[in-house]
């Protein structure tokens, strides 16, 4: 057996192998999910603490207490870590039902305007964007690997709701990805309070108005 580090845990070695191994594993997620977890949050630090420029990679590795060939085992360079890490503060968004192009709408939403709502997320956006001009490689990354297919599963349940007739035929799919989710992120830069229950639902039901077929 192999620490995170990549060195054989020396009591494994000895007697009863399967007995050892299950002794020394420690209950919860798995280690490699936890090893995972302890770089992300420790980038977001990094990145808290000194910029985008002033992340090593080699000093996440030491602040997430793992060696620095488990870091690279998972992300090659510093850029895709730092895309990891910004993508790590977005609740990945539910899959559609499929029964109701309002009710996938609202659920989706609604966990857009909980991360919208945490400090971590507002924080360390505003920095990934406010250092878009000195690394917009970066930036065009996180867009393209990150909030591209969210927008994408918005995209493909308003297609849905055409197909289906829920909404008008001649409903614009872009623009009404762009209201629905502009609505909350918004809202979340410029009112510090948390959203009001059934936020999200008024924000789909707004545009719904619009779209919905007659």
């Amino acid at each position: 057996m192999r620490t995170e580090a990549g060195h054989v845990d020396a009591d494994v070695l000895h007697g009863d192998g399967a007995a050892q191994a299950n002794a020394v594993r420690r209950p919860g997620r798995p280690r490699s999910e936890r090893a995972e977890q302890a770089i992300l949050d420790a980038a977001l630090a990094a990145i808290g603490d000194h910029g985008v420029e002033g992340v090593r990679c080699e000093d996440v590795a030491a602040r997430a207490g793992v060696g620095k060939a488990t870091l690279y085992r998972r992300w090659a360079c510093k850029e895709d870590l730092l895309i990891a890490a910004f993508a790590s503060l977005k609740t990945p968004l539910p899959r559609p039902r499929g029964e109701s192009a309002r009710e996938d709408l609202i659920a989706m939403l609604e966990v857009m305007a909980a991360d919208a709502d945490d400090p971590r997320y507002a924080r360390q956006f505003a920095l990934l964007h406010g250092e878009g001009e000195r690394f917009p490689r970066l930036v065009a990354r996180y867009r393209e690997q990150v909030v591209e297919p969210r927008r994408e599963l918005i995209r493909s349940v308003l297609r849905r709701g055409i197909a289906t007739g829920e909404l008008r035929p001649d409903t614009d799919v872009e623009i009404a990805m762009l209201t629905l989710s502009g609505a909350v992120l918004a809202r979340g830069k410029h009112d510090t309070t948390p959203a009001e229950p059934g936020f999200a639902a008024r924000v789909v039901d707004e545009l719904l108005r619009g779209i919905a077929a007659r």
